[in-house]
């Protein structure tokens, strides 16, 4: 009975350690090193506010515990779109639901047009000056955003399921930065730069993703044939919780391999994060954020996202996992 429980406890373990999006330190510090990027005008209302920020980047993800609509929001299959650069999928919302339907779309990830819808909203929050809106959607934009620069997010072999690589998007987006961000990585990257073409932007990143899949994957399965299973795992202290990981000298094989890119795709995210919401404020007219009003979040909305630690509790996601 003891075993069974412990071998339950494992599972469950596992699960959690991978099924989030970037991972939840990641997305985390991405928000966070995003506000040091703005211009002071902007930086008096984000700095204060830094810890919201960083805090609710992983709503998005607990929101794909509550909605099926939501897990589409996070990637796009873009290889089923034909071969790269995949010139046969529109780039606009409304050419791509003519050619392949919005059921279609919806099926294989709609991540590079729902940052778009993101970045509208968050423009008319600040033009209505609304401090709580922009705080929200400043959180949750810069999630999407650092989800279009993982490569696993555009390739519909998301998690190796292909390729016998089960594990590998936690392996490259979670273990990796938890290992290596704060000892190794370098994060001092600027300041935010307004962005022309907003669209044209993340479709380029998106582009990006998907060029870098193949290496993901295939880096992955060169070292672990390489290299004996007792060697690629470990049981390893987690937050308490001795748990089996990919072993920390795996890891770190890995990341040579890889040439700087989990590091480089991470620094990309932060510049892009921090871009995405100076644009919007430019765009908006620049409003003076001094003076916004206090209007809160309506009462479906406050609803909605208190309901999101209830659903993610539950740890039934709905939709396409990570894992």
């Amino acid at each position: 009975m003891v075993t069974k429980k412990i071998l339950l406890l494992f599972c469950l373990v596992v699960t959690y350690v991978h099924c989030y999006c970037w991972g939840f330190y990641a997305h985390y510090k991405i928000n966070e090193y995003a506000v040091y990027l703005l211009p002071p005008q902007m930086m008096r209302l984000y700095k204060p506010h830094i810890l919201y920020l960083a805090e609710h980047a992983t709503d998005p993800d607990k929101r794909r515990y509550a909605i099926a609509e939501e897990g589409p929001r996070h990637y796009i299959d873009i290889d089923h779109y034909g071969n790269y650069p995949y010139k046969s999928l529109p780039r606009r919302w409304d050419s791509a639901v003519a050619k392949y339907t919005a059921d279609s779309l919806q099926q294989y990830g709609i991540a590079p047009w729902w940052i778009q819808m993101m970045t509208q909203r968050l423009i008319t929050a600040f033009k209505e000056k609304n401090k709580a809106k922009i705080l929200h959607l400043s959180a949750e934009l810069g999630h999407y955003i650092a989800d279009a620069h993982v490569p696993l997010h555009a390739c519909s072999n998301h998690n190796g399921q292909f390729t016998y690589q089960r594990g590998i998007h936690g392996f490259w987006e979670s273990r990796l930065p938890e290992l290596l961000a704060e000892k190794e990585w370098d994060f001092f990257i600027g300041r935010a730069t307004y962005i022309s073409n907003t669209q044209q932007f993340i479709w380029n990143r998106i582009l990006e993703s998907a060029a870098a899949a193949d290496t993901v994957l295939r880096v992955e399965k060169q070292l672990s044939l390489q290299t004996n299973s007792t060697e690629r795992f470990a049981f390893e202290n987690r937050n308490g919780i001795i748990i089996k990981q990919y072993a920390s000298s795996y890891a770190l094989q890995y990341n040579q391999l890889l040439s700087g890119m989990v590091e480089r795709r991470m620094r990309q995210s932060i510049e892009a994060v921090a871009s995405f919401w100076y644009t919007a404020w430019v765009n908006a007219g620049q409003p003076d954020l001094n003076t916004l009003n206090n209007t809160p979040l309506s009462t479906e909305e406050q609803e909605a996202l208190s309901q999101l630690e209830t659903a993610w509790k539950k740890g039934v996601i709905k939709g396409k996992s990570c894992d």
